[in-house]
């Protein structure tokens, strides 16, 4: 009988690298920063304006009607900051980040990238979620070694792409209404 250590055996692996570890604390600070904006919109939570006032925003910037918009932008940041959190059915998290900063984007576009209410920040968000896509969420998540763990070169591409798709149809929804 073999009783040697096999790391294919268990699972786990033998050393927890220093990417492994960084991809945790991205995933963990970027998807509770992402979390806590999308509980800011829904509840006023964190210092934040609510439902209604977003909606508020939200119909000034074209999105109408303003609640429904907010009430969807807040919880796919919020359910997508949790999952990102926990390793979860990550493609489909870095999804809803591309596709939600997008609109964001567009939204504070005509600030200018550097500009007071620019876009820096939607970009930097939607660019986190395409890395994550890429190099998934590591071995410090849910999602590793499950039997519906999805990583590779394809799934980022659907999984950024999907969010683009995403994206332009809010954003042709929002131009034809």
């Amino acid at each position: 009988m073999d009783t040697t250590y096999s790391e294919a055996a268990t699972d786990i692996p033998s050393r927890i690298r220093a990417a492994d570890v960084g991809l945790l604390l991205l995933r963990v600070v970027f998807g509770g920063l992402l979390a806590a904006a999308g509980l800011q919109k829904l509840f006023g939570w964190f210092g934040g304006p609510g439902l209604t006032d977003t909606g508020t925003v939200f119909e000034q910037i074209g999105y109408s009607p303003g609640v429904f918009f907010a009430a969807v932008a807040g919880s796919l940041e919020t359910v997508g900051g949790i999952l990102l959190m926990l390793g979860l059915f990550t493609p489909l998290a870095c999804s809803i980040v591309v596709g939600v900063m997008i609109n964001a984007a567009s939204a504070t576009w005509s600030g200018g990238l550097f500009g007071q209410g620019g876009y820096q920040m939607a970009l930097l968000y939607a660019t986190a979620g395409a890395v994550i896509a890429c190099t998934g969420a590591g071995v410090m998540a849910i999602d590793h070694g499950r039997p519906w763990q999805r990583a590779g070169a394809r799934w980022a591409a659907a999984s950024i792409a999907t969010g683009i798709a995403a994206a332009a149809a809010v954003l042709l929804l929002k131009a034809v209404v």
